[in-house]
């Protein structure tokens, strides 16, 4: 797996208008950016990727992260060696087991048995015929169990929204060996005030999320840190806020 330094995450590159996805991957390509990433709350994911595929010429697409309860891994499989086929290019399967409340909205009581789960849909694409490479995909993980499996089952991990010292301790899991690919949430401006602001109201969705709050605990944030839509000590350690 060939991956660059820097890319973007960004929803709009999924769920926006077709012609301005296309137009921002060319974009971001030109400006040197090398990678483009896109969440999936289900439908064809593997399509979303195709768009910038015909847009970009070498650039990283992945996601990040591919909702296993959602995407059949046989189908799955089969699309991203269409996907390969079609663009002689290998695009980056990041697949993660989501959040309970997510999944049960739209298949309830699916969530269950996250680290099984996530180990069984990685046998069905080493199943396919033929199978997801190995380094071709990479694996949500935030704690150390899951990053075990990454480590095992993966070229590596995809954390989403943890500070630096989450990276260590990933690293410390999966080993020198293991591709880990990190979101750094950023929030651009020149009052830092607002910065924090805009950073906090992203952060309140995923401050009701169990996964990330029993991670962030694990990394040593207080019951107050994580309440009441979260300390300045906790906002500003997983965002990065400030200008340029």
């Amino acid at each position: 797996m060939e991956l660059p330094p820097v890319g973007i995450w960004d929803r709009l590159l999924r769920f926006g208008d077709e012609g301005e996805i296309q137009d921002s991957a060319a974009e971001a390509e030109e400006l040197g950016y090398g990678g483009l990433w896109i969440p999936d709350i289900g439908g064809d994911v593997c399509a979303a990727l195709n768009v910038l595929l015909w847009a970009t010429r070498r650039i990283t697409v992945g996601t990040g992260v591919l909702n296993l309860w959602m995407q059949d891994a046989i189908e799955t499989a089969a699309r991203w060696h269409r996907l390969v086929r079609d663009h002689d290019r290998r695009p980056v399967l990041g697949i993660g087991v989501s959040h309970a409340p997510f999944v049960d909205s739209v298949l309830p009581g699916q969530f269950k048995n996250p680290l099984e789960a996530t180990a069984s849909y990685l046998d069905e694409l080493d199943a396919a015929n033929p199978p997801v490479p190995v380094d071709d995909r990479l694996l949500a993980a935030l704690r150390p169990r899951m990053l075990e499996l990454a480590r095992d089952r993966c070229a590596g991990a995809f954390p989403y929204h943890m500070p630096p010292e989450h990276t260590e301790r990933a690293r410390a899991v999966i080993g020198p060996d293991r591709r880990l690919v990190v979101e750094q949430a950023v929030a651009l401006g020149s009052d830092r005030d607002a910065a924090m602001a805009a950073a906090r109201q992203s952060l309140a969705m995923y401050l009701a999320l169990p996964n990330y709050v029993n991670a962030w605990r694990w990394l040593g944030f207080s019951e107050e840190d994580v309440a009441g839509g979260g300390s300045d000590r906790f906002v500003d350690a997983i965002v990065a806020c400030g200008d340029v």
